[in-house]
């Protein structure tokens, strides 16, 4: 087990609050989900539930697309009032005036808008233009992402050129949880363009590295089940209790990685564990 890193000040709920999304992208990792129609239905549960939570968090809200949630910006405006940060990971097809009031809400603190460019249903002109105005009015930070299909990889230099200076990071695809088994030519290809998420990896492996996961990081979905992390939510491992119905129990301290494949960027951009091959 390698030396933990230091203890995360501001925790992270990565919050999957519905299943729905106006998309059906053919590399989509939920698209094989019994029911695409799902959302949390309880809002002020949750919303107590995080106000539970001890010390200072932020909430990254994702779907599904969250922004086709009805109470989303009602949602957004509690955890505000509460204190807490607020991120979001999006397709960028809600309306405009409503992404600018995601940025209105959260500005006094500002989290991350993580804009999600899928080819096969934007135009990556508009998304562009639509993108580099929400960012002109969010005081937090907006990165775009994009799959790197095996159609869109000989795209994505030349697409993170016409996107800079905007953030350009590039995700690999995944079939049946794992990462698609690219050739030579196609890995050297994504690892030029940084990797999965920018971390110069294509396939992130910290088995054995202290992570602050379960204890200062941890993943919910629409009904309040809370895993340790993305990779344990895969496998139905390391089940923190539900949120909502008085078993949660996050961990305590850092603990070792138990995934030779770790598809989940947070703890490492947020330093709760340690990066590097």
């Amino acid at each position: 087990m390698t030396l933990a890193p230091p203890y995360p000040l501001e925790g992270v709920v990565s919050w999957n609050m519905n299943t729905t999304c106006n998309y059906r992208c053919t590399y989509c990792t939920q698209r094989f989900l019994d029911d695409r129609t799902r959302w949390a239905r309880d809002l002020p549960a949750f919303v107590a539930a995080f106000a539970r939570l001890p010390g200072d968090w932020e909430i990254k809200l994702s779907g599904g697309e969250p922004f086709l949630h009805p109470g989303f910006l009602g949602l957004v405006e509690a955890l505000v009032t509460q204190g807490r940060r607020v991120s979001v990971v999006t397709n960028l097809s809600a309306k405009e005036k409503t992404l600018l009031r995601f940025a209105s809400l959260t500005a006094a603190r500002p989290g991350v808008i993580s804009a999600s460019l899928h080819l096969e249903h934007a135009d990556p002109e508009a998304f562009r233009a639509k993108a580099e105005r929400l960012a002109a009015a969010h005081a937090g930070r907006l990165c775009v992402t994009c799959v790197a299909t095996r159609t869109n990889l000989p795209r994505l230099a030349e697409l993170r050129a016409a996107f800079a200076p905007l953030p350009f990071k590039v995700q690999p695809e995944k079939q049946d949880r794992e990462v698609i088994d690219y050739g030579e030519d196609e890995r050297d290809a994504l690892e030029a363009l940084g990797g999965h998420n920018g971390t110069g990896e294509i396939a992130p492996d910290y088995e054995g590295r202290a992570c602050w996961a379960g204890a200062r990081y941890f993943i919910v979905d629409d009904r309040g089940e809370a895993y340790r992390c993305y990779p344990s939510r895969r496998v139905r491992g390391e089940r923190l209790g539900n949120l909502l119905d008085g078993t949660f129990r996050p961990r305590f301290a850092a603990e070792p990685c138990r995934y030779t494949y770790c598809n989940c960027t947070v703890p490492r951009e947020r330093g709760m564990v340690r990066g590097g091959p």
